[in-house]
């Protein structure tokens, strides 16, 4: 008797997750094409985080303050200035490449750790650096090309660079406020922080939306929620290490998204410098497995 295998409920609940973060990120450069400023697209984001943040507390019968504020609110900067690099580099770049470029965040996480958690280093991580800095090399090289224009501003690379940076010290942080604080209470900070530096920031540039705009932005919000869903459900679960690998089909959906939507085509080096960093990724998450 044939018995008909099946995956995990964890790995298709990090299938919705990448998915929903793809589409999140599809919804944000089609808002920003709109005509709507990034810092507003990261408010409006924020806005819809914080409601159903809040909603979350509120249910579990917690205080929303938490006990260390100082890191709670640590938390909540880093990860704002954190998503408007993410959000640039999203609206500026083909929706592959930063999608790509967010996935050296473990590179950084790894070298964090080690300076401030004395975390050691495994050989599965050493050889995701090195692939992940390959794969990097892969990416820029046409910018070195003298043909007088740039492939991809470096104004946009830097920002996602910078973003992946500071998704690993948010990480750092989070991991450190995990010892105190209810983990509903370290999400809600996220947006509560994120709202006034956004609008700070955004200043005197805020743009009516549309009917249309204001769609799209509620839908990052709706997606980014889909995708933060998946991603707890998936972790809670037994499959946890399973299920991680398959996140990075989130860049499949994005070259997908990107190719039928907005009509970008990688590149050869973009494909090649992908492959080299995916590969990376996926030792450091398969390796003990």
């Amino acid at each position: 008797m044939l018995v008909k295998a099946s995956m995990p409920e964890s790995v298709w609940y990090m299938l919705l997750s990448a998915l929903g973060f793809a589409l999140m990120a599809a919804c944000v450069k089609s808002a920003h094409g709109l005509g709507i400023p990034v810092l507003e697209i990261v408010a409006a984001r924020a806005i819809v985080s914080v409601i159903i943040s809040y909603a979350d507390i509120r249910r579990k019968k917690l205080s929303p303050w938490g006990t260390n504020k100082p890191w709670l609110v640590a938390r909540g900067a880093v990860g704002a200035l954190a998503l408007i690099m993410v959000y640039y580099a999203v609206t500026t770049l083909p929706l592959a490449v930063a999608t790509i470029l967010q996935y050296l965040h473990p590179v950084f996480t790894a070298i964090l750790a080690f300076i401030f958690l004395k975390e050691r280093i495994q050989y599965s991580t050493m050889i995701c650096i090195f692939l992940s800095l390959v794969g990097l090399g892969f990416i820029i090289e046409p910018n070195f090309q003298h043909t007088g224009n740039l492939v991809y501003s470096w104004l946009s690379i830097g920002a996602a660079f910078l973003g992946a940076l500071g998704s690993a010290i948010a990480y750092i942080i989070v991991k450190k406020l995990t010892r105190t604080e209810d983990s509903s209470v370290i999400i809600f900070y996220f947006p509560f922080v994120c709202i006034p530096i956004s609008v700070f920031l955004l200043g005197h540039d805020f743009v009516m939306p549309s009917v249309t705009a204001l769609g799209v932005l509620v839908l990052v919000g709706i997606f980014t929620q889909i995708g933060q869903v998946g991603l707890t459900k998936a972790l809670n679960s037994a499959d946890a290490n399973k299920a991680m690998a398959y996140s990075y089909v989130q860049v499949i959906f994005s070259v997908v998204i990107g190719w039928a939507y907005f009509s970008e085509i990688p590149s050869i080096t973009t494909m090649i410098g992908g492959l080299f960093i995916m590969i990376g990724a996926l030792t450091n998450v398969l390796w003990k497995r």
